[in-house]
């Protein structure tokens, strides 16, 4: 009875570990009930330990294993892991291009609405992140059935907490910026935690894709990979930085990093 968590399918984890990223984001978003502004070196420190979380989690859990099982289907490991990284990158630097293509057009001559544009580029960026974030764990969770060197369950989990964590700022910075522009606290809650919601969603997909079409597995995780490692250094390392305890965040950055070594290689 007590292993009874060793026998659920990697789709029902990926499910669950998503539903905590993004109990997370909803945790985020709920700091407008009680708060108008937030610590922000707090925020920053938060954001730079999970930046570090990720960038490991991007090799050791993602990169590595894609490499490996590259090898074992004998594919040319450097064409797939390389073409899979740069497509996770490629992905959300278009999607950023095009998100703020439409906002710009959809805000033409309406520069008195300036503030909330911005808002809503906020939400629309974030819910775009989440997406490979979502399915990035669940690619981590579904390469468990193949039981790939780097690819372990502690492994899935702290990704799923490095990608918990930096939803926390998330959550809040969403809700926050629409509680300025005097949307009911209600509203901006909801509206917060609902840019997350997407990870649930892309967690399953991505578990799915990992079991089933075995094929595409050492691309899908090279692709989680290289998205995580735009998020990382478009996102969370530029925003931590903006503290002006830059050095600290920075040793933040390093401390998530050896973290998550330390867990992977230790637990692995």
């Amino acid at each position: 009875m007590q292993d009874w968590y060793v026998h659920l399918s990697p789709p029902v984890w990926a499910f669950i570990a998503t539903i905590f990223t993004w109990s997370i984001t909803l945790l985020g978003a709920s700091v407008v009930f009680f708060f108008k502004t937030v610590n922000k070196t707090v925020l920053d420190a938060m954001l730079g330990f999970a930046a570090g979380v990720m960038v490991a989690a991007s090799f050791f859990s993602l990169l590595s294993p894609s490499i490996d099982m590259a090898v074992s289907l004998d594919m040319v490991p450097w064409i797939v892991s390389a073409a899979g990284f740069l497509c996770g990158g490629l992905l959300l630097f278009f999607g950023d291009k095009l998100i703020n293509h439409l906002d710009e057009r959809f805000y033409e001559d309406q520069s008195r609405h300036a503030s909330r544009k911005r808002c809503v580029m906020l939400f629309s960026s974030i819910t775009l992140h989440n997406i490979p974030e979502g399915m990035a764990v669940g690619v981590a969770f579904g390469s468990l059935a193949y039981h790939l060197e780097g690819a372990t369950f502690s492994a899935a989990c702290m990704l799923a907490l490095g990608i918990g964590l930096q939803n926390f700022p998330e959550g809040s910075a969403v809700s926050i910026a629409l509680r300025r522009e005097n949307i009911s606290r209600r509203r901006s809650f909801f509206l917060g935690q609902l840019s997350g919601v997407v990870e649930p969603i892309s967690g399953i997909i991505g578990a799915l894709l990992a079991l089933y079409v075995r094929a595409l597995l050492p691309f899908l995780l090279a692709f989680a990979a290289g998205a995580m490692i735009y998020v990382v250094v478009q996102e969370l390392i530029p925003e931590s930085q903006t503290n002006q305890k830059k050095n600290i965040m920075a040793l933040f950055t390093l401390i998530g990093f050896t973290v998550m070594m330390i867990l992977d290689v230790a637990l692995g």
